[in-house]
């Protein structure tokens, strides 16, 4: 029979960010950034009603019955932690576990660019981490945590579907939320969480206009707030949010939006030469231009503004895989192959630019 313990320790070894497990089929893994299917026989009924009885917290089991979709953590003590999702496949049992490691890497370790560190001392507003699911938002969102808290001496609420990484109270006195659990929803936990003197406000995804209003209305009163959203750019995030808006509100929300948000960091993984992955990243943080092309709707400015800027707080997708290129960090068919744009990613390893005058130049690694 499958034991779901054992098989988690032993993979524990290889580094894998995901499994998959569904019935009638084999394990499947995520390694840097490939499914992988183990060379193990496939899941049987038995197997999968000892996987849901070992990982199942006896609070959410009722829920499994009427359950569609269903989303908690695990923990197997002295491995990691995991974010689980139960759902159907043809009305068959599937379970993807995403690996939450104990130690919370540093800026360093995830090769993230030092212009990250402006938004961690941000005392109010909004800062959106963007990128599709897998591209590492959470863990960014938990290192710019971690280095808060190491720094800095405020209080920091998380409010999360479901809690994801833990912290331990450092300089920082750290309140952490999950929904279902401690909160209904992410409206009700901004709203909570105001009452209880926070500096900074975690939220674990923004999904709606009730939650984006909430946000909004947070920093407009002095608190920083971070968020992450499933789009790919700066101004894709922006028009993401605004779209949330009947048409008679949207010219309102643009405008807080304008003075709200600090900036966006839109987040993709590429694999690294030598294995692993490493990230691209296109960084927006907010200027008084930018503040004015938002609440004026020019989207294709902002752009533009992005990509002449010699800033490393401004910088493209673009010139962020390039860098990783010009490291020898990635192949060049991978980089092409992540770029939104391959054709002007083309022309700057041909030593043809757009915008920037040496993307090299800033600093983005």
């Amino acid at each position: 029979m499958f034991e779901i313990n054992n098989f988690l320790a032993k993979i524990s070894k290889i580094k894998a960010s995901d499994v998959h497990l569904m019935l009638g089929k084999q394990p499947s893994l995520r390694i840097s950034g490939e499914i992988q299917r183990l060379d193990t026989p496939a899941l049987t009924e038995e197997d999968f009603d000892g996987i849901l009885a070992t990982i199942l917290h006896k609070d959410i089991q009722y829920k499994l019955k009427d359950a569609t979709d269903l989303d908690f953590t695990y923990e197997l003590k002295g491995v990691s932690r995991y974010r689980v999702n139960y759902c159907k496949d043809l009305g068959m049992p599937k379970i993807t576990m995403r690996l939450i490691p104990y130690d919370i890497p540093t800026f360093e370790q995830l090769m993230l660019p030092p212009s990250i560190q402006h938004f961690t001392e941000c005392n109010s507003g909004i800062l959106l981490i963007t990128g599709a699911t897998g591209s590492g938002k959470s863990t960014t969102i938990a290192s710019m945590i971690e280095n808060i808290n190491k720094t800095q001496k405020r209080h920091i609420i998380t409010i999360e579907d479901p809690v994801e990484f833990l912290y331990s109270d450092k300089n920082c006195l750290i309140t952490q939320r999950g929904l279902g659990i401690d909160v209904p929803d992410f409206p009700s936990g901004i709203k909570y969480a105001l009452r209880q003197d926070p500096d900074i406000i975690i939220i674990g995804e923004i999904r709606d206009k009730e939650t984006v209003e909430a946000a909004i209305s947070a920093a407009e009163t002095g608190h920083f707030v971070l968020s992450t959203i499933h789009t790919n750019s700066a101004t894709q995030t922006i028009n993401r949010i605004v779209g949330l808006f009947e048409s008679d509100q949207k010219d309102f929300i643009r405008k807080r939006l304008s003075v709200a948000l600090k900036g966006t960091i839109a987040q993709k993984l590429l694999p690294k030469i030598g294995g692993g992955l490493v990230p691209a990243l296109e960084i927006m943080a907010s200027t008084p231009a930018i503040a004015d092309y938002i609440a004026k709707d020019k989207m294709s400015d902002i752009d533009q503004l992005i990509a002449r800027s010699n800033n490393s707080t401004l910088c493209t997708m673009n010139s962020s895989i390039y860098n990783l290129y010009k490291l020898h960090l990635v192949e060049k068919e991978t980089a092409i192959e992540y770029s939104d744009n391959p054709t002007e990613l083309y022309q700057m390893m041909r030593g043809i630019y757009h915008g920037l005058s040496d993307p090299s130049s800033s600093n983005l690694i």
